[in-house]
């Protein structure tokens, strides 16, 4: 698997601390997360980024998007934690409380690198984790409010990749 546009984060780029440290400092540079929450987090996104191989800088900028670092995030419709994951979708495939800081990211590494062998692509991933794959073929509104999405992901992402 290749992580395009972070092999300085990739598994072959030394050790889980090295790689966490700088994922930290990027984090806290690019999107003002407070260091006390970018060390506690960057572990576990670098963790789950290896495991399912996923862009590590695609699971940050996802939690970015989604909410902005807030571990206690809550949307209307349900969906929780940082990586705004819905519990009543997701339960089968990632099992235990979702509104856990690891659980949450492992899930959203889970559901992207899944998304991704579904679409082809990490950009199509990313709109399918906006509205899902039926969702995004459901109508042109419905594509389109993704592809947007997808597009701010992308962003968050390049400005964290510029700070790493």
């Amino acid at each position: 698997m290749i992580f395009s546009g972070c092999t300085t984060l990739g598994p072959s780029s030394g050790s889980l601390e090295k790689r966490s440290n700088k994922l930290s400092n990027g984090l806290q540079k690019a999107y003002a997360v407070p260091s006390v929450t970018a060390n506690r987090l960057s572990p576990m996104i670098i963790q789950s980024a290896d495991r399912y191989e996923v862009p590590p800088l695609l699971i940050a900028a996802t939690i970015r998007q989604e909410s902005n670092y807030n571990t206690y995030a809550r949307s209307s419709g349900g969906a929780v934690g940082l990586a705004q994951i819905i519990p009543s979708y997701w339960r089968q495939s990632c099992p235990g409380n979702l509104a856990d800081e690891y659980t949450n990211i492992q899930c959203s590494a889970y559901i992207l690198g899944h998304y991704n062998e579904m679409a082809g692509s990490w950009f199509k991933a990313s709109a399918y984790y906006n509205v899902g794959p039926a969702g995004y073929r459901s109508s042109f509104w419905t594509r389109h409010k993704a592809k947007k999405y997808a597009r701010s992901v992308k962003r968050f992402e390049k400005a964290l990749k510029k700070e790493l």
